[in-house]
């Protein structure tokens, strides 16, 4: 039994390994010479372990009596954190390396993060949700604070440990209460106890006290409160990572929750997840309008972006669960693009993150400049982009669930988001002249990411790249 059950979970247990044999590796090999190596090797290991995953033809499967599953909406997950993890790292090494912050725990502690968050998409069990939820966030806190020698980046370190403890704790305490009043941590034993005709108040609290320490974690108002000030604090790359993986993880998570251990209660939680979605929207694209710094106006874009995921998994279908998941990997493919942009600004060795200081840019970097307006007008859902397919898919997600109100709130708030989007390209082509801010050329790596993201932002029109008949299995495999 224990033989098939560690075979179930061999892609965590061969990322573990690769982590723990880099740690003492790289230790004994001379520390940080080996960061660039380590960068590279990590970053293949995570497209290896996707293709893996991605080609797996074994049919659903649970190991450890059920408190883990490997079946199509985790594969579809753990495929796009590797693969949005692997870009990050590429795109992060060179960067890291010019300034100083290229250390031989950084793809540790990112490989460590990755497995929580796939162990996080498989959690069938309250204890194994929690395992991996502080594999991951332990691991954040510390990149988040790996620029030592800057005030910002350890506030942004310390800000996101002391409310991500709080978070925990809620959730911690949610379990616990939902654990007394079921009787077990099983998500399958707790939709048994959690039906509609019977949902004592207990569990309701407990359900409620989860959605908020998850809420946390997706950066949802009104826990989005760490968002603005670790995104900019934190050392580019690490903004750049924590804007992609960790996001499809929490919403991962957050969907296997829902429907696995309370889909007999939709009608209850759904009223609490539309909340957080519209308060989310509308704070998001309100509050990024007065931001002059791209990081900061990123950190709002990506609590309005989790603001229209969750309104597919309010719809409580599986069109809304298909929609949500069509949606993160559209974002993440964007938000990819968008940082590799933010990397490749410098001036006189100093990395750059105002907006006025691309006034003018396409006169300077016109692919560059062009490519980023096809990212942003994509992320405003502007047609026919891939972004606007994603908006529409979980729009119609609402409509059709009934949640009209939603979907109408959900179209407001994009135009209301789409002006600080046009306000970067009206500054990138009409703006005052500022391009002696900053230094022309870049890393032919970011160079590359940019414009496959741009490109696929054009493409993929076609078909998604497949990413939408994925998305179908296993949303029917979660809801039914």
């Amino acid at each position: 039994m224990i033989s098939a059950d560690l075979n179930i979970i061999l892609p965590e247990i061969v990322l573990s390994v690769c982590a723990m044999i880099a740690l003492v590796g790289a230790v004994y090999t001379g520390k940080d010479r080996m960061a660039s190596v380590l960068v590279w090797a990590s970053a293949a290991l995570f497209l290896v372990v996707a293709l893996w995953i991605g080609f797996s033809n074994a049919p659903e499967r649970m190991a450890f009596s059920g408190m883990f599953n490997d079946d199509a909406f985790s594969r579809f997950a753990k495929v796009v954190i590797l693969v949005s993890a692997s870009a990050v790292l590429v795109m992060s090494e060179g960067y890291m390396k010019r300034f100083g912050m290229l250390r031989f725990e950084y793809p540790v502690l990112v490989i460590l993060s990755v497995v929580g968050m796939m162990v996080m998409v498989s959690a069938g069990d309250l204890i194994t949700l929690y395992m991996g939820l502080e594999l991951q966030s332990l691991a954040l806190y510390v990149v988040a604070a790996l620029r030592r020698d800057s005030e910002r980046s350890t506030e942004a370190g310390l800000k996101y440990f002391v409310l991500g403890a709080l978070s925990s704790g809620l959730l911690l305490y949610g379990a616990s209460l939902t654990y007394g009043y079921s009787g077990t941590t099983l998500f399958s034993g707790i939709i048994a106890s959690a039906t509609a005709d019977h949902l004592s108040v207990g569990l309701l609290i407990g359900l409620v006290m989860m959605l908020s320490g998850l809420a946390f974690k997706v950066s949802a108002v009104p826990f989005h409160m760490w968002t603005p000030d670790v995104y900019e604090g934190s050392p580019t790359p690490v903004t750049a990572f924590f804007a992609t993986a960790p996001k499809v993880a929490a919403m991962g998570l957050f969907a296997r929750l829902m429907f696995d251990a309370f889909g007999g209660v939709i009608a209850d939680w759904s009223q609490v997840v539309a909340l957080l979605s519209v308060l989310s929207m509308f704070l998001g694209s309100i509050a990024a309008i007065g931001q002059k710094d791209i990081k900061r106006l990123m950190a709002y874009s990506s609590i309005t972006h989790m603001g229209f995921a969750l309104m597919g998994l309010a719809a409580g279908t599986e069109l809304g669960v298909q929609a949500m998941l069509v949606y993160m990997a559209i974002y993440v493919t964007m938000n990819v693009g968008v940082f590799a942009f933010i990397l490749s600004l410098s001036h006189d060795g100093q990395p750059v993150t105002d907006i006025d200081a691309l006034g003018l840019y396409a006169k300077k970097e016109p692919g560059r400049a062009m490519a980023m307006l096809v990212l942003l007008f994509s992320l405003a859902g502007v047609p026919p982009l891939v972004g606007f397919f994603g908006k529409l898919y979980v729009l119609r997600a609402a409509y059709d669930a009934g949640l009209v109100w939603l979907a109408v709130a959900g179209v407001v708030a994009s135009v209301i988001g789409a002006y600080y989007y046009l306000r970067i390209v009206y500054y990138m082509y009409f703006g005052e002249d500022r391009t002696d801010r900053l230094d022309a050329g870049g890393s032919p790596i970011l160079w590359g990411l940019l414009m496959a993201s741009a490109v696929i932002m054009l493409v993929g029109v076609v078909n998604l790249f497949g990413v939408e008949g994925a998305a179908a299995a296993a949303a029917a495999v979660l809801v039914n």
